[in-house]
């Protein structure tokens, strides 16, 4: 299982991104943001409305230095296929990354092996490749890209303040919390 502030594992695989055929390395990573949002397959169901949600929070996201990486086992062909006959999915300006071998679906421990195919699983990861936040959800339970958005704000202003904390459901802007002794049964 991916653990928190765990290593990214190594990796080089093909992607679809921008109209074009690219690698993408876990070296490309080093020093930056990076969301990687795991689904099970191309030319289905709930993944489109995901990746669709993804899509419009793009730009937010690419606002606050982050790179969003979708994956799923299929080829970077199929992804461009995909890209190229749904409305939906020819939204999406970030990098689809093929992962045929699953060599990223076990390294982030979210491959079905007896189907060959990956949970919805995402992880936001730091610019040291370290995991900060894992969630992995059963196939038919989609995901929320309004609250990706808020998990990667908490995660980065907890990396830049050092002491503090988000509290539930907060939002950039409002207060957090500084842990001590002193906030024991007050909270």
């Amino acid at each position: 299982m991916a653990k928190i502030n765990t290593s990214i594992p190594e990796f080089k695989v093909q992607a679809f991104h921008n109209g074009e055929f690219i690698e993408v390395s876990s070296e490309d990573l080093k020093g930056k943001w990076a969301v990687f949002c795991f689904y099970p397959a191309d030319f289905t169901f709930v993944c489109p409305t995901e990746l669709g949600d993804l899509a419009d929070h793009y730009e937010e996201l690419q606002a606050a230095g982050v790179e969003v990486y979708s994956v799923s086992t299929d080829t970077h062909f199929v992804h461009k296929a995909w890209h190229d006959s749904s409305e939906t999915i020819n939204k999406i300006k970030f990098p689809m990354l093929g992962d045929p071998t699953g060599v990223l679906a076990r390294g982030f421990d979210v491959m079905i092996e007896e189907e060959g195919l990956a949970l919805r699983g995402t992880f936001v990861v730091n610019p040291e490749g370290l995991i900060k936040v894992a969630e992995i959800h059963d196939l038919g339970i989609g995901r929320s890209a309004a609250d990706l958005v808020r998990k990667v704000k908490a995660a980065q202003y907890v990396a830049a303040n050092d002491g503090q904390v988000c509290p539930a459901k907060w939002q950039p802007g409002e207060e957090t919390l500084t842990p001590s002794l002193d906030l024991v049964g007050k909270i």
